[in-house]
């Protein structure tokens, strides 16, 4: 069966992922997904990734995530997926969502590639706004 928004999967497995303490994720691996994951190692939420292959010998991304100093909340205290696919959310630089009055990122898709709220005003470009993270 068809994956209907396979974004909104990788963000639902780093969740529940993070929620249980698991130490890695695996996400089936498409280029977005791993510019997305690319981005959240940049910001430094999470520790690392890896495009390896499953033992079926299809692409896999691993995601290993990042916990607090003693171990027992992650870093990640929220994602939130906001452009979906029934309903597609674009915004121009000056528009651009500041998750937790800054505290947060959002991930936008632009013509640059994907780049954070912040990166994107820098080089004033606007996109679709795929994801929040705080």
């Amino acid at each position: 069966m068809a994956m209907t928004d396979p974004i909104a999967d990788l963000l639902t497995r780093i969740r529940n992922g993070a929620k249980e303490r698991h130490e890695k994720v695996d996400v089936p691996a498409s280029r977005i997904k791993a510019n997305i994951v690319r981005v959240l190692k940049e910001e430094g939420y999470i520790r690392n990734f890896r495009l390896q292959r499953d033992e079926a010998g299809l692409p896999v991304i691993k995601v290993y995530l990042k916990y607090d100093g003693d171990g027992q909340s992650s870093v990640i205290k929220g994602l939130r997926r906001v452009s979906k696919p029934g309903c597609r959310r674009y915004a121009s630089y000056g528009d651009l969502p500041k998750p937790l009055s800054g505290a947060g990122i959002c991930i936008v898709s632009t013509s640059h590639g994907l780049l954070t709220g912040r990166q994107a005003r820098e080089k004033k470009v606007g996109g679709e706004v795929l994801c929040e993270v705080w």
